[in-house]
């Protein structure tokens, strides 16, 4: 894969980088995606809008406040640093805590039942992210260690593994089995905590692969979150299925 050049396009001098634009076209997508099916999870169309004009900005914040956290050495004291996302730095779990919190509060004080929210989202999330991580290839950034394969993406004349690839191929295969699933659901929350286990599998086995990762001392965070994900996850779809397996029947 050649290197990319980052910039999409300019205006009144101002350069528009690709990132942004990756980023917000999924976001786009995601959330017209989601407005058409709301009402298959008795959701209104207003009501889901609502949601994702407070919960995306809330994400977007997370993502960076989890990557500048991670980072501090990088960022201590420098204001304008910290808030400058034009060269990007944005977290995914960082953008997923903040916006799942913002949306658990939201249908908290909106009366929404918080599973069926989240189920009706996350295939969409998963969209999101496939076509949100081609803005790594733009700015050559989270990719792995060296590699000769054909697929390989090139960054200062040496060619590494693409694992914005393989994350972006993943979700979107996840994007279209979540969204099978939940047209065929047996519970609330069966589509977002499989989500849960299916994205923290691959993205344990390719943040090996990765040479930028965030960390906890000697261990990768994402991989440690992960690990911690998948337990989580598991736990509440067994409690869940179990639960509607053993409900009586209406």
């Amino acid at each position: 894969m050649p290197i990319p050049e980052p910039v999409a396009f300019t205006i009144f001098n101002i350069d528009i980088m690709w990132y942004g634009v990756l980023i917000t076209a999924g976001i786009i997508l995601a959330t017209f995606i989601c407005y058409k099916r709301a009402p298959r999870h008795d959701l209104s169309g207003d009501q889901l809008l609502n949601m994702v004009i407070i919960s995306v900005p809330v994400g977007i914040i997370g993502a960076r406040l989890y990557y500048v956290v991670f980072n501090w050495s990088d960022y201590a004291g420098d204001f304008l640093k910290i808030i400058n996302t034009r060269g990007g730095g944005l977290a995914i779990h960082g953008a997923l805590i903040f916006g799942f919190a913002a949306a658990a509060i939201l249908c908290i004080i909106w009366k929404i039942r918080p599973l069926n929210l989240l189920d009706l989202v996350i295939p969409t999330v998963a969209l999101a992210q496939s076509i949100g991580r081609w803005g790594n290839y733009f700015n050559s950034e989270a990719h792995g260690g060296p590699t000769d394969l054909p697929w390989a993406v090139t960054v200062a004349g040496q060619t590494y593994h693409p694992t914005f690839l393989y994350e972006s191929i993943w979700c979107f295969i996840l994007f279209w089995l979540l969204l099978y699933i939940d047209n065929h659901r047996k519970f609330e929350g069966q589509v977002f905590f499989l989500y849960g286990i299916l994205y923290s599998v691959e993205r344990f086995f390719v943040e090996a692969l990765r040479t930028d990762s965030l960390m906890i001392g000697p261990f990768k965070q994402a991989q440690v979150l992960s690990l911690f994900i998948i337990i989580i996850c598991i736990t509440a779809y067994v409690i869940l299925k179990k639960r509607n397996t053993s409900a009586p029947s209406q």
